[in-house]
C-alpha cells in the first residue's frame, strides 16, 4: 500500500538537499515548525531550542506547552501563514498536517527543505548513542522510565517523549553531558523505519492504525526495518508473540517478561492501588527486588525491560531500584485528578482495547467500590476496525459512558460512532453501558450516579480529560457543601430537575443540596456568598420551568426535619418551607381550624407559595400569613410580621434576595362538617378544572381583561402542541407534558401562545411561571 505520508507530505523529500544531521546538531539554522502544540511537535522543538537554533512555530491552537516554549525563546504564531516560511532555512511538519497547508504550500514554492518530525527526530538521534523505545503501547511511560533511570544511574541521557513527564520536567531535553539519547518511536504512520538507534526496546506489537496500515504483516513489517537497523541490542518482550516471533531469532536479542525463557524474568508480583512490587532474575539469577511507583500489571512488564537495558548499560542493580520506587507517571498516564476519601478521579491516555483492559486492571486493583469509566474513541478507523475488540475491553468496568469519536485529522465514516461501540458492548453481555452523543454533557451522565468510594476513569487519546476536570472541580466544591450539610443531607452533582418539577422537565443542577436545619441553610448562603456561587432554592417545583441546560450553581432544597415540621397553637399553624401546602390545611383540619382549606388546591410547598403569593379558590397565600421567617443574603435570620411585608399580585418581594425558612398561618375555629366540606369542594374544582396530566400549573398571569384560560380558548389554541409538550384541554392557562418533553418545546409553545394573543386580541400576557436556567 502506498504509505500515508506519502500522500500527506509531498514536499518531504526536498530534506535530501542537506545533511540534516549535521545541519540540526552542528550548526545553527532558523527553523520553523509547522504544528508545534502537538505533544510531538512541542518536544522536538524544546531540542531544537536547546541546539541553539531560532525556532519558530504555528498551530492552530496555544497550550501550556507553547507558552513554555515561548518563555524558552519560541517564536509562536496562532495560524499557519505563508509568509511563516519566508524567512526559514528548514521547515518541519507534524504527521497531521495536510500537503496543502500554506506555510509547507510556500516552503515548496521557494524550494526549502522541508522535514517530516521523526526525520528531524532521527537527525538529531544521530549525533549521540539512540534508544528507541517502540510499541503499540505502554511506549510513553516506558521511555520516560529509561530516561528516568538512565539519568538517577549518572548516565545524563538526553530524551524525547511524547507527553508532559513531571519527574523529567519537560518532555524532551538535550544533555551535552552524556552519550545516550532516549526516544519514544511512533509507529502511527510508518517513520519509525527512519530510526538507526544503537539499541531498542520493543514492548508490543499487534493490529493498531489501521488507517495507515493494511493488517497486522504491514506493520510488523515497519518493526523489522526498525530492528534490522539497530546496531545493538534488541531488548524485547517475549511474553508477545508477535513481538518474539521478529526478535526470538537475533544473536543480540535479550528476551524480558515473565515466561521462564526470558532472559529478564519477572516474578512474585504485588499489585497495589499506587505502586507494584515485583522480583527480577537475569538468566537465572536473582537481581534483587523493585518497588515501582505506579500500578498496573502492564507497567510491571515494561519496567522489567527497563530494568534488563539499564543493566546491560552497566547501572547497578540497586540505583535501577531505587530509581524505579521514585517514578512518577507521565501526564495522562494514570493520571489522578482527584482523590479523597469518599471518591478517586483518574484520566488515563488508553484508547486500543488492550490499553484499556490494561488501564481498568489498574483501576479495579486500587480497591474502590465501583469503577466508572467515561470513555471517548479516537479515530473513525480505529472504531470501525476494533469494534469487536472495544466490546470485550471493558469487563472491569461498572458502567462506562461512550461519548462521540475524536476524529484527530480524519473524516467522520458513515455509520461509525461512540454508540458503534456501546452497540457492541451491549451484545458481549456488558449491563452498564450507554451512549451521550454531546461530549459537553459527559461528566454530567458519570457525576450524577456517583456514590461514595467510587473511583471515576476517563479513558481516551483526544480531550475526554477536559470533561474528568470539570468533574474534578465540581468535586471540590461538593465535598465543601457535604460538610456544611452532612451526610443525612443530600448533595448531589449534576441532578437531572426534572425529577424535581411537576412539569417533569429541566436540566441538571450544578449541585443539588438538601439541607435539614435552618443552621446548615444559612451556612450553604454564606458559602455560596463567599464562593461566588449563585444559589437557588426549589420546594416542590410547582410553577417553576427550568430551561434544558439546567442551573448553574448551588440548588437548594430545603427539606425533612425542620423545614418539613408542622406546629399548631391555637388558631395558629407554623409550618418549615419544605412543607406542602396541603399538610398545612389538613393539620387544620386535625386541630379544628378553618379558613385554611384553599390551600389543598395549591400543588407547592410553603416556601414556593410564599415567593408567588400563590391563590386558590379566590384566596391568596398572605391573606392567612401572620409572620414569615427568613434569611438574608449573609445567612443571618430575621422575622417580619404581615404589616412589615410588601405584597402584590403572584408576587413576594422580600423573597428575590431572601430566603424564607418558616411561616405562620391563621385561621379560625370552625365545625368539622364545614372544614370537610370546603377541603372537598377545593378537590372536587381541582379535579374537574385542571388536568392530570404533569403541569407547572398556570402559565400566564390573568391579564386585566380576560382570564388567561378563557383567552387561550377563545384563541382556538386548546390541544396546540410542540413535540411533546401540549396546551391542556381541559384548562387553556395549563401547559402539559404528554412524556418527554423538553424545556425548549415549553418555550416556544409559550411563545407562540404570547404571539397569537398580540396578534389577534392585542394582548401582551405575562407569564407566572418562573422560568429559570440556563439553554440547553
Amino acid at each position: 500500500m502506498k504509505p500515508a505520508f506519502e500522500e500527506r507530505s509531498a514536499p518531504a523529500d526536498r530534506v535530501l538537499a542537506i545533511d540534516l544531521p549535521r545541519f540540526l546538531t552542528r550548526e545553527h539554522h532558523r527553523i520553523h515548525l509547522v504544528g508545534v502544540a502537538g505533544s510531538g511537535m512541542s518536544g522536538l522543538a524544546a531540542l531544537l531550542i536547546e541546539l541553539g537554533h531560532s525556532v519558530s512555530g504555528s498551530d492552530k491552537v496555544t497550550t501550556m506547552e507553547t507558552d513554555r516554549l515561548q518563555r524558552l525563546g519560541l517564536r509562536f504564531y496562532e495560524q499557519h501563514r505563508s509568509e511563516h516560511a519566508d524567512a526559514a532555512e528548514l521547515v518541519v511538519f507534524s504527521s497531521a498536517i495536510k500537503s496543502d497547508n500554506p506555510v509547507l504550500v510556500k516552503a515548496r514554492d521557494l524550494t526549502r527543505p522541508v522535514a517530516r518530525r521523526a526525520e528531524a527526530l532521527a537527525a538529531v538521534m544521530r549525533a549521540k548513542r539512540g534508544i528507541v523505545v517502540a510499541g503499540m503501547h505502554g511506549k510513553t511511560t516506558t521511555s520516560a522510565m529509561t530516561a528516568h533511570v538512565l539519568r538517577e544511574g549518572g548516565l545524563h541521557p538526553s530524551h524525547y517523549v511524547g507527553a508532559e513527564i513531571p519527574i523529567l520536567s519537560t518532555n524532551a531535553h538535550w544533555d551535552m553531558r552524556g552519550e545516550w539519547f532516549v526516544a519514544e518511536g511512533d509507529e502511527s504512520d510508518g517513520t519509525l523505519e527512519l530510526f538507526h538507534p544503537e539499541h531498542a526496546l520493543v514492548l508490543n506489537i499487534e493490529e493498531e492504525h489501521l488507517d495507515f496500515y493494511a493488517d497486522l504483516a504491514a506493520i510488523e513489517k515497519v518493526f523489522a526495518r526498525l530492528i534490522d537497523q539497530t546496531s545493538g541490542i534488541v531488548f524485547y518482550n517475549t511474553d508477545d508473540a508477535s513481538t518474539a516471533q521478529l526478535c526470538a531469532t537475533r544473536k543480540n536479542g535479550i528476551s524480558f517478561g515473565f515466561s521462564d525463557t526470558a532472559d529478564y524474568r519477572g516474578t512474585e508480583v504485588g499489585l497495589h492501588a499506587f505502586s507494584s512490587n515485583f522480583c527480577v532474575y537475569s538468566r537465572g539469577k536473582k537481581l534483587g527486588e523493585v518497588l515501582l511507583n505506579v500500578p498496573g500489571w502492564h507497567n510491571v512488564h515494561n519496567a522489567i525491560g527497563v530494568v534488563a537495558l539499564a543493566t546491560e548499560l552497566g547501572i547497578a542493580f540497586d540505583k535501577i531500584a531505587k530509581s524505579l520506587e521514585k517514578f512518577e507517571h507521565a501526564r495522562r498516564r494514570f493520571e489522578i485528578k482527584y482523590a479523597s476519601e469518599r471518591f478517586l478521579l483518574v484520566d488515563d491516555y488508553a484508547h486500543h482495547p488492550t490499553e484499556i483492559r490494561a488501564t481498568l486492571k489498574a483501576a479495579r486493583a486500587v480497591g474502590r467500590k465501583r469503577v466508572l469509566t467515561m470513555f471517548q474513541p479516537h479515530r473513525y478507523s480505529r472504531t470501525a476496525a476494533l469494534r469487536k475488540e472495544f466490546a470485550k475491553a471493558f469487563d472491569d468496568a461498572d458502567r462506562v459512558v461512550v461519548t462521540d469519536v475524536y476524529p484527530a485529522s480524519e473524516s467522520p465514516i458513515p455509520g461509525v460512532s461512540g454508540q458503534t461501540i456501546v452497540e457492541e458492548i451491549v451484545k458481549y453481555g456488558h449491563r452498564g453501558a450507554s451512549y451521550q452523543p454531546r461530549f459537553e454533557h459527559l461528566h454530567c451522565d458519570i457525576g450524577n450516579t456517583l456514590d461514595v468510594g467510587d473511583l471515576v476513569l476517563s479513558l481516551g487519546a483526544g480531550n475526554i480529560h477536559e470533561q474528568l476536570s470539570i468533574l474534578a472541580a465540581d468535586l471540590v466544591i461538593a465535598e465543601k457543601l457535604t460538610a456544611i450539610v452532612g451526610e443525612t443531607g443530600g448533595v448531589r452533582l449534576y441532578e437531572p430537575l426534572s425529577k424535581h418539577t411537576t412539569l417533569r422537565v429541566g436540566g441538571p443542577a450544578q449541585f443539588w443540596v438538601e439541607p435539614q436545619s435552618e443552621k446548615a441553610f444559612a451556612e450553604l448562603i454564606r458559602f455560596c456568598r463567599d464562593e461566588n456561587l449563585p444559589l437557588f432554592v426549589i420546594g416542590r417545583g410547582s410553577n417553576l420551568l427550568v430551561r434544558d441546560g439546567g442551573i448553574r450553581g448551588v440548588v437548594v432544597h430545603p427539606c425533612g426535619d425542620e423545614f418539613s415540621k408542622v406546629e399548631v397553637n391555637g388558631s395558629e399553624i407554623t409550618a418549615g418551607v419544605g412543607t406542602k401546602f396541603r399538610e398545612v390545611a389538613y393539620a387544620g383540619k386535625a386541630a379544628g381550624i378553618g379558613g385554611l382549606e384553599w390551600m389543598e388546591g395549591i400543588p407547592g410547598a410553603v416556601g414556593g407559595g410564599l415567593r408567588m403569593n400563590a391563590g386558590a379558590m379566590g384566596a391568596q397565600t398572605f391573606e392567612n400569613v401572620v409572620s414569615v421567617r427568613y434569611l438574608d443574603g449573609n445567612g443571618e435570620a430575621h422575622m417580619k410580621t404581615r404589616d412589615e411585608l410588601e405584597v402584590h399580585y403572584r408576587n413576594f418581594p422580600l423573597l428575590e434576595n431572601n430566603f424564607a425558612v418558616s411561616a405562620v398561618f391563621r385561621g379560625q375555629p370552625a365545625p368539622l362538617e364545614e372544614i370537610v366540606r370546603k377541603l372537598s369542594a377545593s378537590q372536587e374544582k381541582r379535579r374537574t378544572s385542571q388536568p392530570a396530566a404533569k403541569s407547572a400549573g398556570c402559565i400566564f398571569k390573568n391579564p386585566d381583561s380576560c382570564p388567561a384560560g378563557k383567552l387561550v380558548d377563545e384563541l382556538g389554541l386548546k390541544d396546540l402542541r410542540v413535540g411533546k409538550a401540549r396546551v391542556s384541554e381541559v384548562h387553556g392557562n395549563f401547559i402539559v407534558n404528554d412524556g418527554g418533553a423538553t424545556a425548549a418545546e415549553m418555550l416556544e409553545l409559550i411563545e407562540m401562545i404570547k404571539a397569537r394573543a398580540r396578534t389577534k386580541r392585542g394582548i401582551e400576557l405575562e407569564t407566572e411561571v418562573q422560568i429559570v436556567g440556563e439553554p440547553g
